[in-house]
């Protein structure tokens, strides 16, 4: 490997003469080589477009020069719009807790494309300089909270919550097409009273719609961008107009409404705005759980199972058992449920991290929130495509367990009374007859009175 020489406070590194990085990026991969896990994307480029956006306010403001930041903006610009210089951010996500690494490594980045553009060779840190002109009036702590803000909020609105909305939709459809299928309801996994199959799917329906409710109350303190604070909040060589005019610049960059933190003490040393976030995704991972148990235990079977729903038969489902079908998709599911629950107990820790004037768990609380949007993103996509939309219904089975079910009695309480439908219920099991059987042997009342009462139709709603 061909290689050149750089310098820094710390002395001189050497650097493959191929890499747009600098010695602060080649220090890092030294000294961080932990794990596998590398900076998202998604933070790398929420990082260029602080630097893009901050250029262009800098200038406005007269803190640097319109030639410099036109060439800072077009180097932004071949990273963000013409996806270029990509593999040029390899850091991992366990470095310092401030993301000082990743900030520097798209400094150094921004400042070599913008350099060799100018006909100077990368490393030269001329005429553009990473800290004194890509970093003007900016720091690690303030670039790296607003960088996770700006991220979450890019992947949740384009990603996550229009899948749910497609999510909830497709429910209601079902909800929509059970709606009279009488079936058995159960509680505390026993027989208990009539509903509809559409009125079960009706909460799972209504589940992800809070959801969706829950986390878009969540984005207002995400909005809040912690630029402008610089090193500890005071807003130290940073120009008094900056924050305002970067947060609104930035607003009409992504077509966002993203607001200037009114506290950038608060913004840098906490971040509980994202805790509070991940609580909302965590709440979603609980609806995904008992979905998606839900449905695997209905469809269980075919012989030995509840076997009311009939799920997609995707792919074999075992290696042993010939013509073996499992409900792969609930299986996959349930298992991002777990994996976001853990992420969140992680952002949990993270977020009560905040030592002092600085919270120094920032990559990670990012990687995790990521990580929870990309997974929930795509199995609810996934679960929706290969199992929602095809799942039918078992109307035999359905019929028979309305049929043969010893809880329609409940509908005799205010016949009869509890005790004695108590009675006929369990006599009736006891001795493997029907309900109406029971209730006919014992003389609570005839056949007639019967049928009139114990409708399964009539047990639907409240009476009037």
């Amino acid at each position: 490997m061909s290689s050149r020489i750089e310098k820094d406070s710390i002395g001189a590194i050497e650097i493959d003469e191929r890499a747009y990085w600098g010695s602060q990026t080649e220090r890092s991969l030294h000294f961080f080589n932990i794990g596998k896990e590398t900076m998202p994307m998604e933070i790398v480029r929420a990082l260029v477009m602080i630097k893009r956006v901050s250029a262009s306010v800098n200038a406005k403001l007269g803190c640097l020069s319109k030639d410099f930041a036109e060439h800072i903006i077009k180097a932004c610009d071949d990273i963000l719009v013409r996806d270029q210089f990509l593999d040029q951010f390899p850091l991992r996500v366990w470095q310092t807790g401030s993301g000082t690494q990743s900030n520097m490594n798209v400094n150094e980045v921004i400042a070599n494309i913008a350099n060799t553009a100018l006909g100077s060779s990368l490393g030269s840190k001329s005429p553009i300089h990473p800290n004194d002109h890509v970093n003007f009036g900016q720091s690690s702590n303030d670039c790296f909270p607003t960088a996770l803000h700006i991220a979450v909020i890019l992947s949740v609105t384009s990603t996550l919550l229009p899948e749910l909305v497609k999510f909830e939709k497709a429910f209601r459809q079902k909800e929509k097409a059970f709606e009279k299928h009488i079936k058995i309801a159960r509680t505390h996994l026993q027989d208990a009273t009539p509903m509809t199959v559409g009125q079960e799917f009706s909460a799972f329906a209504e589940q992800i719609h809070l959801c969706i409710e829950r986390i878009q109350g969540t984005l207002k303190h995400v909005y809040a961008l912690a630029q402008g604070g610089t090193a500890v909040g005071t807003g130290l060589n940073t120009h008094k107009k900056f924050a305002e005019m970067f947060a609104k610049e930035m607003a009409e960059h992504t077509k966002l409404p993203f607001t200037s933190a009114l506290n950038k003490f608060e913004a840098l040393a906490s971040h509980d705005a994202l805790v509070h976030f991940s609580g909302a995704l965590n709440t979603l991972a609980v609806s995904l759980m008992k979905i998606g148990n839900d449905i695997r235990l209905l469809g269980s079977g075919p012989r030995a199972g509840l076997n009311e729903l009939k799920l997609p038969e995707n792919e074999p489902g075992s290696s042993i058992m010939p013509g073996k079908v499992n409900p792969t998709q609930a299986e996959a599911l349930t298992m991002v449920a777990a994996q976001v629950m853990g992420n969140h107990t992680t952002i949990t820790i993270a977020g009560s991290q905040g030592h002092l004037q600085l919270n120094v768990f920032k990559p990670v609380i990012g990687y995790n929130i990521l990580q929870s949007l990309d997974l929930l993103t795509t199995a609810c996509a996934s679960f929706c495509e290969h199992c929602l939309e095809g799942i039918e219904l078992n109307e035999p089975q359905i019929k028979h367990n309305c049929d043969t079910t010893l809880m329609l009695a409940t509908s005799l309480n205010t016949v009869i009374g509890y005790d004695k439908a108590s009675q006929a219920a369990k006599k009736a099991h006891r001795e493997g007859t029907s309900l109406k059987e029971a209730v006919l042997s014992l003389g609570l009342m005839d056949e007639a009175t019967f049928d009139k009462h114990v409708d399964p139709s009539k047990m639907l709603t409240p009476f009037e």
